[in-house]
């Protein structure tokens, strides 16, 4: 059994055993001859591992410090996720104790070929209500050279001679000079899209960085994000026996913006569920961290041992979150800084209604010469 004590607002551990035993598992804080333990952790040894907690030498009942700590902001988050990660018999500690440049982070690295973009100028016609601009077979070079817009049918170009182009595809040829719409101005279609897109400016910027760099982004509708992605080189002309699929799709999350965190999560699931890698855009000027810490550092494992303070850095930095609450696109931008600057990749933890945690591995992108910061996020068991 381990003894704590609740001391003013303190959970301590003096009992010789005990403390030698919350010591070997990498528990709490050395203060001379005791152990200052943390909420989490005191509850975690209440909750899990029978402890005792004592005040003034009477027990006091688990209600009483529960009642005690309700107030704390976001605690149950924390404490879920921190349990999440000690059942698995891994090390977790406070996110204070970090400190310097680990180099544990791994930034992907994402190939640049500018594009292009010669072709003859075409007319079209915009639909307002549709949010689409129809033209003629004139638009076939764009289509086949470039894999803008569809001719035809998807899949099907030569059952129509209708070349349509989506939103974002007309106001990006529109402002390149390759399309002109004769009853709209390119400013006109802007304000059409703004008044159906709260954040259109926010996606647009996202749809132009990554066509400028040479990828092709198309509708991610069918995926439940907003743009799917295909890498330089891909054309939307069957090779062989084989379509081109898109392996990549992008979700933006505007800085100014807030949403649910199951909404956010849903996506990601949806994305790992087709087996395509889940890009996380967030246009806009970067960030310096405000804060300096997150919930917790994370000790993981490798082939041989496990890590420990003692052995090993962090090799995450966890940000706990429950299912039903918002986050905003600045919080998480900040939370990445933060982890960006320490040199550790993200675990984004969330504690479902049930207690079961789920984990989000959040990677850094480099996109050549972009201004705008992407992540990969990847659906984890560790």
């Amino acid at each position: 059994m381990i003894k704590i004590e609740l001391k003013g607002k303190q959970v301590v551990v003096r009992d010789p055993s005990s403390l030698t035993s919350l010591i070997n598992g990498f528990y709490g804080r050395k203060i001379k001859n005791a152990l200052v333990l943390s909420p989490e952790e005191a509850l975690y040894i209440l909750d899990v591992r029978n402890g005792v907690c004592y005040q003034k030498g009477k027990e006091i009942r688990l209600g009483e410090l529960l009642e005690k700590w309700s107030k704390r902001r976001k605690f149950l988050a924390r404490y879920l996720t921190y349990k999440g990660w000690r059942d698995r018999g891994l090390i977790i500690r406070s996110g204070r104790e970090v400190w310097g440049k680990y180099g544990r982070s791994v930034v992907k690295q994402y190939e640049s070929r500018p594009l292009r973009l010669k072709s003859k100028k075409i007319k079209g016609v915009f639909y307002e209500d549709d949010l689409i601009t129809l033209s003629s077979e004139e638009g076939k070079e764009l289509y086949e050279k470039f894999w803008f817009g569809q001719q035809g049918t998807y899949k099907a170009a030569h059952r129509g001679k209708l070349f349509k182009l989506d939103l974002f595809e007309s106001v990006y040829l529109m402002k390149k000079g390759v399309l002109e719409i004769e009853n709209a101005s390119r400013e006109e279609v802007i304000r059409a899209a703004k008044r159906r897109f709260k954040f259109f400016e926010d996606m647009f910027m996202v749809y132009e960085d990554w066509r400028e760099k040479g990828y092709v982004v198309k509708t991610g509708f069918k995926f439940g994000t907003h743009f799917r992605l295909y890498f330089p080189g891909a054309s939307p002309v069957k090779k062989g026996k084989e379509w081109i699929h898109s392996k990549h799709v992008i979700h933006v999350f505007p800085r100014k913006h807030t949403q649910l965190i199951s909404e956010w999560a849903r996506a990601i699931r949806v994305a790992h569920s087709v087996r395509k890698t889940f890009i996380l855009a967030m246009p806009g000027k970067k960030i310096k961290p405000k804060r300096k810490y997150l919930d917790f550092a994370l000790y993981y494992r490798t082939k041989s041992e496990l890590e420990t303070p003692k052995n090993s850095a962090p090799r995450f930095l966890m940000y706990s979150l429950t299912e039903d609450e918002k986050i905003g696109g600045e919080k998480l931008a900040e939370a990445l800084a933060v982890c960006e600057k320490y040199g550790l990749e993200m675990l984004a933890s969330i504690a479902d209604r049930e207690s079961s945690v789920t984990h989000y591995l959040i990677k850094k992108i480099t996109l050549e010469n972009s201004r705008y910061d992407y992540f990969e996020i990847e659906w984890v068991q560790p």
